[in-house]
């Protein structure tokens, strides 16, 4: 059997938080205007404090859609019972806008690994319709594949991940 070259694969995305699915929507992430999301890249805690521009392709603006930010590896990537912590969730985005048009679920929350290589996954699911989705009542355990079958949202239609690890402190007490 050939081994897979998508980068979801062999980073364990598609295992760990997605089941295989075949991406059918542009998006594209970008933190502080230079930081883009490619899969597999490195950013440090400190170039994802903020929240990123999160631009969706699609063919309408009627289309919408729902954006999931989970990292699938806390509290650390050998003992991940945290497993999926919410980062961020957007609903209602309109397909070829951004997550600003969109209804905020869950507000951003950066990642700040403490131990470890931690993936931060973000997942794109089309919406069926517009819809209230509600906040869980936790960020810790959250299960990406089980708010895709509360919501009807089926597959995804697109997702990227960035890897982040702690970040020492340049400063150092002499």
């Amino acid at each position: 059997m050939p081994r897979s070259t998508d980068p979801l694969v062999i980073g364990g995305v598609i295992g760990d938080v997605l089941e295989p699915f075949t991406s059918s929507v542009s998006l594209r992430i970008l933190y502080n205007n230079s930081f883009q999301v490619i899969n597999c890249c490195e950013l440090k805690p400190s170039q994802v404090l903020n929240q990123p521009r999160v631009e969706i392709g699609g063919d309408d603006f009627r289309t919408l859609y729902s954006l999931v930010m989970v990292d699938p590896d806390a509290p650390s990537p050998g003992n991940p019972n945290q497993r999926e912590y919410l980062h961020w969730l957007v609903a209602n985005i309109p397909g070829t806008t951004g997550t600003n048009f969109g209804e905020e679920v869950v507000g951003y929350e950066g990642p700040r690994p403490v131990m470890g290589i931690h993936r931060i996954v973000f997942i794109l699911f089309r919406q069926p319709s517009r819809q209230t989705v509600y906040a869980p009542g936790w960020r810790q355990n959250f299960n990406t594949r089980d708010f895709s079958e509360l919501y009807n949202l089926g597959s995804p239609v697109a997702a990227a991940y960035f890897n982040c690890k702690r970040q020492l402190d340049s400063t150092r007490r002499r």
